[in-house]
């Protein structure tokens, strides 16, 4: 394709996105599903070129920052808390999804090697980070559900990897080792983590004497691409090099950040971020017409390979399932005879685990990496790309409504000691108190009564606010409501006196700015 053209079929899938996306939030689909199904009909248009995806240049431009965006924002004291959790998902639930779909996918197809099998379970087996991310940001979950499912997201595409690695050694060499592969997985994660340290340690201390916020969130950027492709070039896991740098960086960018650079850069991330999942289930869709072409095309797919498509995704949701709710029955059987302390999740939060399982572009690209003259290997991307499908079309459209029907309840223990009001009232107590003590010169003179009086106030209107929130709900909306209004008004008058031409562009600028901050902070305590 001319480089050209290639810009060209970028800037019609930009607009595809705005069109899909606008059109999802409109509908009330999720965008991942809308942006699926468009990428599947763009694939199909006639005089488009035949789109088809190099693996690694895929996972290597997009995994590692959304993985660093994933692991930036998450919890980490919860993330601690719940790592039993998380990593019997992340390694076990893939290891029992892999025997479950190998085995099944042997039985309906005989005549597929059990390498083939094993490289196809490990392939379906973890859900996707990106597919998570998308759907789980449009529904709400208890805290401890929805750092069971980011966390899982953010790890199992290690184990993933590791057991895809050794199926595909299996089925060229036609040996296989457990004990092998289990070293394997481990020198992979412990690699990955210290290279994730090492650039987490160098990030903080680089941004740390860096004054420019450009330089500071171009360094932020470069963070996940450096920690990915650093420990994929020493054969250690890159997923978990990267995870593990994003963790670091999110920690300390709350004490190496200013106020500003925090605004420009979150704002710039959540531009970047918006685009590359857009993208990637835009190109997941538009992928089909290749998938579909090169197995020889649509008829060859519903004749030969349908009923064992169907029986493989059945198999990944039935495992997740029974891998779920059995794990749950264990914990339940451990507490009662006093071993463990840890709590089950209950068939409610249970049921809404197992139904979330989506699969994505790490699924597609590890299918595609399948080698050409490996056994299978045209039934394995196949059946790889409509399990993407099936899950995203049919999990990813009915979470929410299954999300209702449980009727979860966040347990009493995973909720915060502190709710928003109060911490603020506590907040407002700590700036009272140093204003209190520097509002006096060294004799005791009153330097600053209007700031003093300020901060007092406020400190008083949160405590009051916080004992007694519902009491004064109605009446801070009503506020806050006067204060963007006037605001509004602000706006327009200063946009008169520049259309005017009674002030320039360098006034109309810090002007605005300050009603823009004004705005974001009464919205802010208006939510």
């Amino acid at each position: 394709m001319h480089p050209m053209q290639l810009f060209e079929l970028v800037i019609v899938m930009l607009l595809a996105i705005i069109v899909l996306h606008y059109g999802a939030n409109r509908f009330g689909l999720p965008p991942a599903v809308a942006l699926l199904a468009g990428g599947a009909l763009f694939a199909f248009l006639p005089g488009l070129p035949v789109i088809s995806l190099d693996p690694q240049l895929v996972l290597v431009i997009f995994l590692p920052p959304l993985l660093m965006d994933g692991a930036w924002f998450i919890a980490l004291r919860h993330l601690r808390r719940h790592m039993i959790g998380i990593a019997a998902l992340a390694v076990g639930a893939v290891v029992f999804t892999t025997a479950i779909v190998a085995a099944v996918a042997h039985w309906l197809v005989p005549g597929l090697p059990w390498a083939a099998c094993a490289a196809l379970g490990a392939i379906v087996s973890p859900p996707d980070a990106v597919s998570a991310r998308a759907i789980l940001q449009h529904v709400h979950l208890p805290r401890r559900l929805s750092i069971l499912l980011e966390g899982e997201s953010l790890f199992n595409d290690a184990s993933g990897l590791v057991l895809f690695r050794f199926a595909i050694a299996a089925g060229v060499t036609g040996a296989f080792s457990m004990v092998d592969a289990l070293q394997s997985f481990v020198m992979l994660a412990a690699g990955g983590a210290l290279v994730g340290v090492a650039i987490g340690v160098l990030w903080v201390l680089t941004v740390k004497r860096l004054d420019d916020k450009y330089l500071m969130i171009a360094a932020s950027l470069l963070a996940p691409w450096a920690s990915y492709m650093l420990a994929e070039s020493i054969h250690a896991s890159g997923v978990i090099a990267t995870v593990t740098t994003g963790l670091i960086c999110g920690w300390y960018q709350h004490v190496v950040f200013s106020a500003m650079v925090r605004m420009n850069g979150t704002a710039f991330w959540a531009v970047m971020i918006f685009l590359m999942e857009a993208f990637v289930f835009l190109l997941i869709g538009s992928s089909l017409r290749g998938v579909i072409e090169r197995v020889g095309g649509i008829g060859v797919v519903l004749d030969e390979m349908t009923l064992p498509i169907l029986a493989i995704l059945a198999a990944i949701t039935v495992a997740r399932f029974l891998w779920v709710f059995g794990s749950d029955a264990v914990i339940i059987l451990l507490r009662a005879m006093g071993i463990c302390g840890y709590k089950p999740l209950g068939p409610r939060s249970a049921t809404v685990l197992g139904w979330a399982g989506m699969r994505g572009v790490v699924t597609l690209a590890v299918a595609l990496s399948v080698p050409a003259d490996f056994p299978g290997r045209d039934f394995i991307l196949t059946t790889a790309f409509a399990v993407i499908i099936g899950t995203v079309l049919l999990q990813g459209t009915t979470l929410g409504a299954v999300i209702r029907m449980v009727k979860l309840v966040e347990p009493e223990s995973d909720r915060p000691r502190m709710t928003m009001s109060e911490a603020e009232a506590a907040m407002a107590q700590a700036q009272v108190r140093v204003v209190e003590v520097h509002a006096y010169d060294g004799q005791g003179m009153l330097l600053h009564p209007r700031l003093l009086e300020r901060y007092q106030r406020h400190a008083e209107l949160s405590a009051n606010y916080a004992a007694r929130e519902e009491a004064f709900s109605d009446t801070l909306h009503a506020h806050f409501d006067l204060v963007l209004k006037a605001i509004a008004a602000g706006r327009a008058e200063l946009l008169r006196l520049h259309r005017t031409g009674e002030i320039d562009e360098h006034t109309l600028q810090e002007l605005e700015r300050d009603l823009d901050l004004e705005e974001l902070s009464a919205l802010s305590a208006k939510a």
